[in-house]
């Protein structure tokens, strides 16, 4: 099948862009909008880590029933999963739960909002499947071409939902949740509507066996593999770091600096921006230019300045810190993700490259999922600016692990060590 279904390529491509907007959307005003019902950085940190670890879980089911039942049916039930799951989640912080004389008080509306955010998760799997369906309607001169969408959505993404997150907050902090409940609705439409399959019943491979749908059985392999299970702790760690000071930042803007949604949002823009640039347009050239272990490790050094530079802002300066700093943390993150990728990619195989960086995806998902709790433990436990601590700690460590792996002279720095 070549590349000449717009419909095809369309569908795929709001797929892609809604997975990635109504995370961005939600993520940098979820200290607003649990406002009302609580405002510990725990609870904080495990709804931030519930949508990951939902994600974690099914992501691999979804992929194996893709393969079984075709792509349109299971990127339907998906799309309409994150429908079911954004609406859940603005319909209860819209309700005036104090009013209401037998839920006032309890923990009915948090529960309503973890529910919203796990199906929201196990919804998640529609990045995966859209890239399925664009590489069945590419040929292989065409696939790079394709691929290119997936990179192009995320970044919109990761633009688009700070932007109109912060812009509609302005009107009703609730209003930027019920518009990527209406994008995603408008998602499910497009794909019922105009969605062809493009898996023939001819390609449908059977169901694996439930061992082989275990994610933890998969990431025991990687760490099994003395080639790359440095690599892939590193990749762990690093994201457990990050995603746990983030996952706590903009509560810290509010309590901290008594910043609103705006300029929290306006923060997580520049985020977008910055790390779309580098990975959309930067990275490439740099590889060449230094190679992946010296842009891992400059990276690396990135995200710890923009992590000590975050808590030695004030309350006076802290527009003038804050966003250079959350600015040099998106450079870091930008040079490090791909490039730990690579180094991983490139110490395998042909046949182990697929479930290794699979794998990959599987970690960031767990590091994902238990940073935030973490990090929203030792906010409430520790301290206000421990979490950064916490993160710049574990960035060390993964600093460590990479640099361990250095090159020898006469190497190039992006070569296998």
């Amino acid at each position: 099948m070549s590349w000449k279904r717009p419909s095809t390529s369309l569908c795929a491509f709001l797929t892609l862009l809604n997975d990635r907007l109504g995370e961005s959307i939600v993520f940098p005003l979820l200290p607003f909008l649990l406002a009302s019902f609580t405002d510990n950085g725990r609870t904080l940190g495990l709804l931030a880590g519930s949508y990951a670890i939902a994600q974690f879980a099914v992501t691999p089911l979804i992929g194996s029933l893709s393969d079984r039942f075709g792509r349109r049916p299971v990127i339907g039930i998906c799309v309409a999963g994150s429908v079911v799951g954004l609406s859940l989640f603005a319909i209860t912080v819209s309700i005036d739960w104090q009013a209401i004389p037998w839920a006032a008080g309890t923990s009915i509306p948090l529960i309503l909002l973890f529910a919203a955010r796990l199906i929201d998760g196990v919804s998640g799997g529609t990045a995966a499947t859209a890239g399925a369906v664009l590489a069945d309607i590419s040929t292989p001169e065409n696939r790079a071409k394709a691929f290119g969408l997936i990179g192009v959505a995320f970044g919109l993404g990761f633009i688009l939902g700070p932007a109109f997150g912060g812009l509609l907050s302005q009107t009703n902090v609730t209003l930027p949740v019920w518009a990527a409940a209406a994008f995603a609705l408008i998602n499910l439409l497009l794909v019922l509507l105009l969605l062809p399959e493009t898996h023939p019943p001819e390609a449908r491979l059977a169901m694996p066996r439930k061992r082989d749908l275990n994610p933890l059985i998969a990431l025991r392999k990687v760490f099994t593999n003395p080639q790359v299970r440095r690599l892939c702790g590193a990749f762990f760690l690093f994201f457990l770091a990050f995603n746990g000071f983030t996952a706590v930042l903009v509560l810290y803007f509010k309590q901290a600096f008594d910043w609103g949604p705006g300029l929290a949002a306006n923060a997580f823009l520049v985020v977008g921006v910055v790390a779309t640039v580098v990975q959309g347009g930067l990275i490439g050239p740099l590889v060449k230019r230094f190679g992946e272990w010296r842009l891992t490790l400059a990276g690396l050094g990135f995200v710890i300045a923009g992590c000590l530079l975050v808590p030695m802002a004030t309350a006076e300066n802290a527009t003038r810190v804050v966003f250079p700093a959350v600015a040099i943390l998106a450079l870091g993150t930008g040079l490090v993700t791909p490039c730990l990728r690579a180094l991983v990619s490139r110490r395998l195989d042909d046949s182990g490259q697929g479930a290794a960086l699979g794998s990959l995806q599987g970690l960031q998902s767990l590091g994902s999922f238990i940073g935030p709790p973490l990090a929203g433990l030792a906010y409430d436990v520790v301290g206000q600016r421990s979490p950064f601590w916490l993160g710049i700690t574990l960035l060390a460590g993964v600093a460590a692990l990479v640099a361990g792996g250095l090159p020898s002279r006469g190497q190039h720095a992006s070569d296998p060590f």
